[in-house]
């Protein structure tokens, strides 16, 4: 189970929207990394991948990810948290 707090639903929801204006078949893939996820840009899912839904936009997740994909500052950097985690407070900007 994978799930999404608002503020890593709305980041992921925003980059997917700025792939699409350059790449209609675009969307975000989120993978490890080393220790940590990434997300990057993809136009399908891998083998194994699991979608998660936020809206009308999929995003695909590497086979294997469970809990709850959350952001830290600095630079509003993608982390994945113990499912049922509190969310990370978000900065007022």
């Amino acid at each position: 189970m994978i799930d999404a707090t608002d503020w890593a639903r709305d980041i992921l929801i925003r980059a997917h929207a700025a792939a699409r204006r350059f790449n209609p078949d675009a969307t975000i893939r989120v993978a490890r990394v080393g220790d940590q996820v990434q997300a990057m840009l993809s136009e399908e899912s891998k083998e194994g991948d699991q979608e998660l839904l936020l809206g009308e936009v999929t995003i695909y997740l590497e086979a294997g990810l469970e809990g709850r994909i959350d952001v830290e500052e600095p630079h509003d950097r993608l982390v994945l948290r113990p499912p049922g985690s509190a969310p990370n407070p978000r900065p007022r900007h």
